[in-house]
């Protein structure tokens, strides 16, 4: 067995994969990189299809990260049959430990430390410096032209992320920008892997992408870890019940199912307003034949009022709650 780490870096191995398996299939090969989306995408039709077998990784889901912080408190919650009311000791517990994995978030550099308890300073100093290596990602891959555009999308996301309205406003990035300047540089990010857009729906019927609205998204990053370092978050809001970061600490939670929708095989969801944003679920899923409308609410705001107006206007009854 062969590994190719990085192979992004080498389009000629990207090539070689035809050739392994055509002309050398007694090895087996398993290519690793990051920004693969991008590459792929720059080698065309020189890449090897139907040669290669893909395997999308994501950052640690909280599931995963609770088996490895508390073993008794996962499988307590994965034997539940049924919806119920926790044990406020377990629910207390849980809650503690969901508040530490959004601090961290789920790239294993970071996750780890967590774990290890090697404390706060720790894993700021490792998000920030994943966060240097992104930028230097940045400029080592990306066109010169677009090298600042990309920074500017990038570090506007946290912004795009606090506003009430979450979708997502080109000239938040800078006055006068406009979607024609920037869109080539956010596009990047997408096959980079490193933003996830989540696109309107007004018209909730399978299959969600054929009446999606392509003019109008929300923006979402890869990690919460990520997203709150980029944010400029002390660790401690999340960690304590402070009020003044609850609009925050929304888009946190937002951004954490989304990405656990994500790691669990689901396409990358659609959201939906009433039309005058009058109402707004936050994701809708397709689910084989069946859309789950999916509200995700942080603390003790579990009011589902849009719920109402979804199941109002389009006649659907199963409803998806995740707080």
């Amino acid at each position: 067995m062969l590994f190719f780490d990085e192979i992004q870096e080498c389009e000629e191995a990207l090539n070689a994969l035809k050739y392994f398996d055509e002309d050398a299939p007694k090895y087996h090969i398993v290519a690793a990189g990051s920004l693969l989306g991008v590459a792929l995408n720059r080698v065309g039709k020189t890449f090897p299809v139907g040669k290669v077998n893909f395997l999308q990784m994501y950052p640690v889901t909280f599931k995963e990260y609770l088996a490895c912080a508390d073993e008794r408190i996962y499988y307590f919650v994965e034997e539940l049959q049924k919806i119920a009311p926790l044990p406020t000791i377990v629910a207390n517990q849980l809650s503690e430990h969901y508040r530490r994995y959004q601090v961290c978030g789920g790239l294993p550099y970071v996750t780890r430390a967590m774990l290890n308890g090697e404390g706060l300073w720790s894993i700021e100093e490792k998000l920030s410096e994943l966060l240097k290596a992104y930028a230097n990602d940045f400029s080592k891959h990306v066109e010169r032209k677009d090298i600042t555009r990309i920074h500017e999308i990038w570090q506007s996301l946290p912004s795009q992320q606090a506003r009430e309205n979450k979708k997502f406003i080109f000239r938040v990035i800078r006055v006068g920008a406009r979607a024609r300047e920037y869109d080539a540089a956010l596009q990047w990010l997408v096959l980079a892997g490193m933003v996830y857009r989540v696109k309107l729906t007004e018209t909730p019927r399978l299959p969600l992408n054929f009446h999606e609205d392509t003019t109008a998204f929300k923006a979402y990053i890869l990690d919460v870890g990520l997203l709150r370092k980029l944010a400029n978050l002390p660790a401690e809001v999340l960690l304590s019940s402070n009020a003044m970061f609850t609009e925050f600490k929304g888009s946190v939670a937002e951004n954490q199912v989304l990405t656990s929708l994500l790691a669990q095989g689901y396409e990358t969801p659609n959201y939906w307003t009433l039309q005058g944003n009058k109402a707004e679920v936050d994701f809708l899923v397709q689910d084989g034949l069946n859309i789950l409308p999916t509200e995700v609410k942080s603390e003790e705001r579990i009011s589902g009022k849009s719920f109402a107006e979804y199941d109002k206007n389009t006649a659907l009854n199963s409803v998806s709650a995740i707080r």
